[in-house]
């Protein structure tokens, strides 16, 4: 009896482990959000993020989130200005995105480097399904993209 306990514990412990290491992301739902030093409108204003880039979520507080985006940059935004579509952005120079998940599948379109791309559901392992605002969609290479 006593082992199959331990087994439980295990399970639970990994279970509970990968929640914890789970990261949550949000994009940008207005057409620009101002990012600040502090967790408050009366904070230093840093920069502008546009409409889709994808945040990675560290923190909540009343009314703001603190967030990291694609190149390390850590700061607050204003919850109101944060939706739950996901997107990633590219941070490869310059990426393929093909119709199925195997590099010698056919090319549907190529983008370039800091393009924001609206993450799908249904890619195997290594690649992200991924939709550009005109609409293309395909698989992209997940180490080609930040926000997953």
């Amino acid at each position: 009896m006593s082992r199959l306990i331990f087994v439980v514990v295990l399970v639970v412990a990994a279970f509970w482990g990968n929640l914890a290491g789970a990261q949550e992301y949000r994009s940008v739902s207005a057409v620009a959000a101002i990012l600040y030093d502090a967790p408050s409108i009366e904070g230093k204003k840093l920069y502008l993020v546009k409409h889709g880039t994808p945040l990675e979520v560290l923190v909540r507080v009343e009314g703001m989130t603190k967030v990291r985006d694609a190149e390390g940059g850590i700061a607050w935004i204003v919850n109101s200005a944060l939706t739950t579509r996901r997107m990633v952005v590219i941070t490869a120079d310059q990426a393929e995105v093909r119709q199925a998940a195997n590099e010698d599948a056919a090319l549907v379109f190529r983008a370039d480097k800091w393009v924001a791309l609206e993450l799908l559901e249904g890619a195997p392992p290594g690649w992200a399904k991924v939709r550009h605002q005109d609409g293309a969609s395909g698989f992209i290479r997940m180490m080609q993209v930040w926000g997953l």
